[in-house]
């Protein structure tokens, strides 16, 4: 990417999306692109393509959707699967229209068949059914990759995908009902020692496994494959590593310094029994992550101490 190139990155409040910007300044990209939700309605046909007409951006970083844990996937599932077609759709279609040279789109994990085998390769996709509380926004994601595909089978557009293990750090969703399973710990840690409750409850029985990837490292993978990575085939952006959830909150509960009973509640459902990346692929081409989970953490809870009235309204 040339240093004077017009950068739109999608979605540049989230988690990731700020974790691309600063990437970005930090290795000198000055002409960025952004637009807040209230300033640019993704999902408006029309808007969109007003936007990529008048500005005419050259590498897009498609970072936007709705995103959400275990409640939220499965509470709004009509919200997740057409928010998320939308938004992939207009800004897919509108970079091929208006002659962007390069777009990455963002995926997730979850895209993955509920039962594939561990770890997983990008070959898996679409092998098996999905998790059933994550499929509408599965099928969404989904959807993009294959949006990149075509758009580059039939026009030839240099559009890649790349697809992100769990993701946590800065301006992550410290919401209860909405938040994954990392920042939302963290917040009931933190709640819980705050106000010296005798215990937190976690749901699940804590046996399932998941890889956990820093939101810098992330931007740094996407700033790679950026300038780097020009094939059809998605690619996998994690660690290899995976913990027990159970082993995540004893190192949350550390982190936080709550000293507390952790309480099972296994009526409440697991989800997927495990989720590690085969990211083998992206290791051969020359970068790994560079945050290891526990210094991870510890920056992470310093983030959310220093930002906790904008975190948890």
């Amino acid at each position: 990417m040339e240093k004077e190139a017009k950068i739109y990155v999608a979605g540049h409040r989230g988690m990731v999306g700020s974790a691309i910007v600063r990437k970005l300044k930090a290795q000198g990209y000055e002409n960025l692109l952004t637009r807040t939700s209230s300033e640019l309605d993704l999902r408006d046909q029309a808007a969109v393509e007003d936007f990529f007409e008048t500005e005419r951006p050259d590498y897009v970083f498609l970072a936007a959707a709705k995103v959400g844990g275990i409640v939220a996937n499965n509470t709004y599932r009509a919200e997740f699967l057409y928010d998320n077609l939308l938004i992939e759709a207009n800004i897919i279609h509108n970079a091929y229209r208006y002659g962007a040279k390069k777009l990455l789109f963002l995926g997730s994990s979850c895209i993955y068949p509920k039962l594939a085998p561990q770890p997983l390769k990008e070959e898996y996709l679409l092998s098996g059914f999905l998790e059933p509380t994550n499929e509408p926004y599965a099928i969404a994601k989904i959807t993009g990759i294959k949006l990149c595909e075509a758009y580059r089978s039939q026009y030839g557009c240099n559009f890649i995908s790349a697809m992100p293990t769990n993701l946590y750090g800065p301006n992550d969703n410290y919401d209860l009902q909405n938040s994954h399973v990392l920042p939302a710990l963290i917040r009931k840690f933190h709640e819980a020692k705050v106000n010296s409750k005798p215990f937190v409850e976690v749901w699940g029985t804590g046996s399932p496994r998941r890889e956990f990837l820093h939101a810098d490292d992330l931007a740094d993978a996407c700033f790679f494959l950026m300038q780097e990575y020009n094939e059809e085939m998605f690619v996998n952006i994690g660690t290899g590593e995976d913990v027990t959830i159970r082993e995540l909150v004893e190192m949350v509960q550390r982190t936080v310094g709550y000293e507390g009973e952790v309480r099972w509640n296994t009526d409440k459902p697991d989800g997927t029994p495990r989720k590690l990346m085969d990211v083998s692929r992206l290791h051969g081409m020359g970068w790994k992550h560079t945050t290891e989970l526990e210094e991870g953490l510890q920056r992470t809870y310093q983030d959310f101490l220093s930002n906790v009235e904008l975190y948890v309204e």
